[in-house]
């Protein structure tokens, strides 16, 4: 079975020097993983509690921003998926299903 592209039609853009917009779009959405990855890990060392709410506020704004970059990418083609097929996705199951016995608590959130 071959892997299906799901994109859409790609909105053309003029080859020269300088920046088209899909290289700023492009270099906009990598900021604002970079920023997200980096806002997530200072919330995970926030030791106080007004710190915590304000970067936890900061990255709900930077986290929607790269979601709506994201789209605004994939609406004009120039972000692909490709279709996984069934078989991959089962295996990858299964094996991340093994992987629930290793936890300390079930799946119900409970010491075993």
């Amino acid at each position: 079975m071959t892997q299906q592209k799901i994109q859409n039609p790609e909105t053309q853009v003029t080859k020269t020097p300088q920046m088209s917009d899909r290289d700023f779009i492009n270099d906009m959405l990598s900021t604002e993983k970079y920023m997200t990855a980096s806002y997530s890990t200072a919330l995970n060392e926030a030791s106080n509690q007004q710190i915590y709410t304000d970067l936890l506020a900061i990255f709900n704004e930077t986290q929607n921003c790269q979601r709506d970059l994201y789209n605004a990418m994939f609406q004009k083609g120039w972000y692909g998926l490709e279709t996984a097929e069934q078989t991959k996705l089962q295996q990858q199951y299964q094996q991340f299903q093994g992987y629930t016995n290793q936890f300390p608590y079930g799946n119900n959130g409970m010491m075993q």
